[in-house]
């Protein structure tokens, strides 16, 4: 048993190890609140564990106006920290309050001494860092400035995220926006076409159209499962199908296994766009279009091919690299958007030639962190 209760000591190491992982520890309870932004609750959430980590009397973190937390002693002072904070976005440094600019009716008060530090993101002060104390010794106002630049690092991670967020939505806005009018007038004419001579597919076909554009302008989500997509697409093909009428021919050959596996919204469909308005509309006589999807050991493999005109590989190398004066329906986006997703690994691999078809091939983990539906 004494054996056991040494080595157990031993094993946690020495006083310096165990304070730096409570360091560490405290440090990372932060993050998650840190990592929304610098709003009034994630700055509740991080006051009490960023005072913890400076052993101070009180801390407050403000935006460049107004106090948005606080947390410990000295409260009745809270309505001076948005004069402190506007004086720090001004200058853009550090600086050390004394008791004279911190009226107090209180004598029992004990507050002699604010740091504020500012909280910057790409070089632009968002907020302010400020410590109470009773003395702001020259290490404490070193070790504030540590945080202070600890907590704009957690912030400008969270602006990053926030622009990924915020690029993604336009560019799936900008798929939206490459949805062919034209589609959508043939569409609608070959439903019109049915009305009289058979009312009972125009009213399927009328379902099939408010399906497809109900999935393909929902506002929810950057992200979506294969099956939904392929779901949209099967809707999609059923309406150029009405178009075209014995002039496509579609095969579908998808694993159960990958259903459930995430891919980016709208990321399938395009591919699909592409192959009927480049690969058939423009070709003599029946064109085939092939969408298979197969589990090949931690990836779901997607192809999408045709048997049409084909392409020239520099078009489509200009379509990947973001040309938009090439008419390859947002086949650049997504790319991108795969790219950003799960790496640069997993890009569009494109297969053309000038009368020779075309075939698209996407890869996708079956699994990536903070990607889900």
């Amino acid at each position: 048993m004494a054996a056991w209760a040494w080595l157990g000591r031993r094993h946690l190491g020495t006083g310096a190890d165990r304070t730096t992982f409570r360091t560490l520890h405290t440090a990372s309870l932060t993050t998650p609140a840190l990592r929304g932004g610098l709003t009034t609750a994630s700055a509740e959430k991080a006051v009490r564990h960023l005072r913890s980590l400076l052993g101070a009397p009180a801390i407050a973190l403000t935006d460049t106006t107004d106090l948005l937390a606080w947390d410990g002693r000295f409260s009745h002072h809270g309505d001076q920290t948005g004069p402190l904070a506007r004086q720090v976005v001004e200058s853009g440094a550090t600086t050390v309050r004394q008791r004279a600019a911190l009226p107090c009716q209180d004598p029992s008060c004990g507050l002699r001494q604010v740091i504020v530090t500012p909280l910057t993101v790409e070089e632009r002060v968002v907020g302010t860092l400020q410590v109470f104390a009773g003395s702001a010794s020259a290490g404490l106002v070193r070790a504030a400035d540590e945080v202070a630049r600890w907590v704009s690092g957690q912030l400008e991670l969270a602006e990053l995220d926030a622009s990924r967020t915020r690029l993604m939505e336009a560019e799936v806005r900008a798929l939206r926006a490459q949805i062919s009018p034209h589609f959508v007038y043939n569409s609608l004419t070959a439903i019109a076409s049915f009305v009289r001579t058979d009312p009972e597919r125009a009213r399927e076909l009328l379902l099939e159209f408010a399906d497809f554009t109900r999935y393909s302008f929902r506002r929810h989500g950057e992200f979506t499962t294969l099956a939904e997509e392929l779901g949209s697409i099967e809707q999609y093909l059923v309406l150029e199908q009405a178009r075209f009428g014995d002039r496509l021919d579609v095969t579908l050959r998808i694993a159960p296994e990958v259903l459930p596996v995430v891919v980016p919204f709208l990321s399938l469909q395009p591919l699909v766009e592409n192959a009927v308005r480049h690969g058939l509309a423009g070709k003599d006589g029946q064109g085939r279009i092939s969408i298979t999807a197969v589990d090949h050991d931690f990836e779901a493999v997607i192809s999408v091919e045709d048997d049409g005109l084909g392409e020239d590989p520099e078009r489509v190398r200009r379509a990947l690299a973001g040309d938009t004066t090439t008419d390859s329906v947002g086949l650049g986006n997504v790319d991108e958007r795969l790219r950003s997703t799960f790496g640069d690994d997993y890009g569009l691999v494109v297969e053309t030639a000038p009368g020779a078809g075309t075939k698209v091939t996407v890869r996708v983990p079956k699994y990536a962190p903070g990607v889900h539906a």
